[in-house]
């Protein structure tokens, strides 16, 4: 049950992420520089606090640059799917940015051993017409919003690379080790996007700054940090379509919150979309890897 507890955690922790992110005015750059640095300054002197200043020492070369692209990888994803949401509505992005367990799973069930099965393939074809159904309604809307759909798409697939790599590394590395290169990497990134594109890192109301802090307590700290602890335990695919159940929180919180009525393709949507998260879920069973015996307890910190 811990796989399943945990991703339930990151999910739910995500979801918030989208409407902390409309409550925040920044730029989109910004907003995803300040998330991950300030996640990247409790989570690197905790890591190293661990291993009492070992972890760097033991990490080997392609270890360090596999974390390193995993990084940039998660600034990537940031920086298209922030940036979506100055265009499009919440429950769209958050849908179409969610299309990545379909990459995910073609990759991994041919160039990795997690293959996927029958029930997981069924779930992913029947949340991914949910996402259509919402992404449809969308492109009705206008070009602003088709161009919004655009970036997050192109954030499904940097986060399809992000959950691969990191599927890869978790099978050999503590979560804190992992999710401190991970992190840094991504902070640097957009960091020095920031500073390239000449986006202020300061002069902003003190709202905005709790609400940078509270999205990088929550959605990244809690949220990405299950999503990738269950990675030694679970398929990246696994993962993935689990992550699926994002839009349909943040959709419900963007109501009770934003008050951003959903319309009725985005509920109808979401109900496919949870429909098959049970598919893939229940009647596949839990996909435990081979790393699972082999657990110890210096990665449950």
């Amino acid at each position: 049950m811990r796989p399943y507890l945990g991703l339930f955690v990151g999910v739910v922790a995500v979801s918030f992420a989208a409407i902390l992110i409309r409550l925040a005015h920044a730029p989109a750059l910004v907003i995803a520089a300040y998330r991950l640095a300030i996640a990247s300054f409790i989570v690197v002197p905790w890591a190293w606090w661990q291993s009492r200043g070992m972890t760097a020492v033991n990490l080997r070369r392609r270890d360090l640059f596999l974390g390193a692209l995993s990084g940039v990888a998660l600034a990537l994803h940031f920086a298209f799917w922030i940036s979506s949401l100055s265009y499009t509505s919440v429950a769209s992005s958050v849908v179409l940015v969610t299309i990545s367990p379909l990459i995910v799973g073609v990759v991994s069930h041919f160039f990795t051993d997690d293959k996927m099965s029958r029930d997981t393939l069924l779930g992913i074809c029947v949340s991914m017409i949910g996402g259509i159904v919402i992404g449809y309604e969308g492109a009705q809307l206008g070009s602003r919003m088709i161009f919004g759909d655009l970036l997050a798409l192109l954030g499904s697939v940097a986060v399809a690379a992000y959950f691969l790599l990191g599927r890869n590394l978790r099978g050999r590395l503590p979560l804190l080790s992992y999710i401190s290169i991970a992190y840094f990497s991504a902070a640097f990134v957009l960091l020095f996007l920031c500073l390239a594109m000449k986006q202020s890192l300061s002069g902003y109301s003190n709202e905005t700054y709790l609400m940078l802090i509270l999205l990088a307590l929550g959605p990244q700290l809690l949220g990405h940090s299950y999503l990738n602890w269950a990675l030694r335990y679970v398929s990246a695919t696994f993962v993935t379509v689990a992550v699926l159940g994002e839009p349909v929180g943040a959709t419900l919180l963007a109501y009770l919150i934003l008050r951003e009525r959903p319309t009725l393709a985005e509920i109808g949507g979401g109900a496919l979309i949870l429909l098959g998260i049970y598919i893939s879920l229940s009647r596949g069973g839990l996909p435990l890897t081979r790393w699972n015996r082999g657990d110890h307890i210096q990665d449950e910190g």
